[in-house]
């Protein structure tokens, strides 16, 4: 008997190997599940820069593509396979996705719309629909990019509209007006931070201190205290930045943490790590709580045997889910749980509580949620790489449903809700 679901979902699914792909959709409901995959085309050809962005899909199977050449959103029923989806952070207040793209691989250049001066990010609406919409495409530094959108909050009510890109090779953050009704700061670089710390840089340094070794790559706005939070993993520091004046407030140290994000709810953050030198056997994970208003770790758990990779927030707000990845020496990896995926209450915080460690055929490379019967009910669907499957987990218990075949396996996949 086929597994049935009680509401209709669709589920885009993008595999490849990060130079040629396909994209599959699932269709799940009342009726069970099925896939359809979109034709392939032919490859653009066109090369880093100028080959198509894919920002999203359409229900009724049609690829939306962003045209970075003439900035037009074209809706193709065959899917080019040199096409990758960039990287994209959804600014909450509008709806609005911004995508992400580091640049050339030897310059980190965005040769086509910034030339030498740094790499770019995309701005489009209504992403995964006939209706996808451009808005612009704004230049900000060199590097991968993380993204947070500061707004007025109840503590801040004087608070901008801006989203605040970090650019890991140049070691800056840039502040982008982002209030249409402010004309002269909507779309617009209004400040970059440099966020260089001096004393643990050599002689070489620039005058102007960039690019630096600060590597940021963690960046958080509380709703609290109004302020913007950036992990630089090269000096193991967080810089606390107001993100009116652009000006660095603070630094507080936060040692052994690759990324820093915040809770749904916006109080607490989460900062996580891999120790890879203390036990020449295992890699240690680190998770932490860190609280932005008292400027320090609440609690941190470390678990044996796990390299997060991903992380991910279910609909409601209430579990945080890492996912396991590949790393550490040879004689670490026969012990690395690559397959794992780790459930934590949040409901729990400030305190870490970890409720469940779900195993999987290979590493997840991708989670996304559906609807379930009600509003605290839902599914969430992994996807297996290696595999070429998606596992459908019954979110409110964490029971396995039904496991659906995709394609014949990649290195590299993403799943997300149209």
């Amino acid at each position: 008997m086929p597994v049935r679901y009680p509401h209709d979902f669709v589920v885009a699914h993008y595999s490849g190997d990060r130079k040629t792909g396909r994209i599959a959709l699932i269709f799940g409901g009342p009726g069970g599940t099925r896939v359809e995959t979109l034709p392939l085309g032919a490859p653009s050809g066109k090369g880093p820069m100028r080959q198509p962005i894919l920002v999203g899909v359409t229900r009724d199977k049609q690829a939306v593509l962003l045209e970075p050449e003439t900035k037009k959103i074209n809706l193709a029923a065959t899917f080019p396979p040199d096409t990758f989806p960039a990287h994209v952070y959804s600014d909450p207040a509008s709806g609005a996705d911004w995508f992400m793209n580091d640049g050339e691989k030897e310059t980190g250049n965005d040769t086509l719309n910034c030339g030498d001066r740094g790499s770019s990010v995309s701005v489009v609406v209504e992403a995964n629909s006939a209706n996808a919409r451009y808005l612009t495409t704004i230049c900000v530094g060199r590097g991968h990019h993380q993204a947070a959108f500061t707004a007025p909050t109840d503590q801040a009510p004087g608070l901008p509209k801006r989203a605040c890109i970090s650019n890991l090779n140049d070691g800056t953050v840039d502040l982008i007006g982002n209030d249409a009704a402010d004309a002269a700061t909507y779309q617009k670089v209004v400040a970059t931070v440099n966020l260089c710390e001096r004393d643990k840089e050599d002689a070489a340094l620039s005058a102007a201190g960039i690019p630096n070794k600060a590597y940021p790559h963690g960046l958080a706005f509380s709703r609290v205290t109004g302020k913007l939070y950036n992990l630089n993993n090269g000096y193991g520091t967080v810089a606390v930045i107001d993100p009116v004046s652009g000006q660095i407030e603070q630094r507080i140290g936060l040692k052994g943490h690759s990324n820093m994000f915040a809770a749904p709810d916006g109080r607490y953050f989460i900062a996580r790590g891999a120790d890879r030198k203390t036990d020449p056997s295992h890699v240690l994970a680190k998770v932490s709580v860190f609280d932005p208003v008292a400027g320090k770790i609440t609690d941190q758990v470390t678990l044996p045997d796990i390299y997060i990779g991903k992380y991910f927030f279910n609909p409601q707000g209430t579990r945080l889910y890492l996912t396991g990845a590949v790393s550490g020496s040879p004689e670490q990896q026969v012990h690395l749980k690559a397959d794992a995926v780790l459930a934590f209450d949040l409901t729990a915080l400030p305190k870490l509580k970890l409720v469940a460690e779900l195993r999987f055929k290979s590493p997840v490379g991708f989670l996304s949620f559906v609807p379930g019967a009600s509003a605290a009910h839902g599914y969430m669907l992994a996807s297996i790489s290696e595999a070429g499957t998606v596992d459908i987990i019954d979110e409110s218990t964490l029971a396995p449903v039904e496991t659906v075949t995709v394609n014949q396996g990649a290195v590299h996949s993403r799943i997300w809700t149209v």
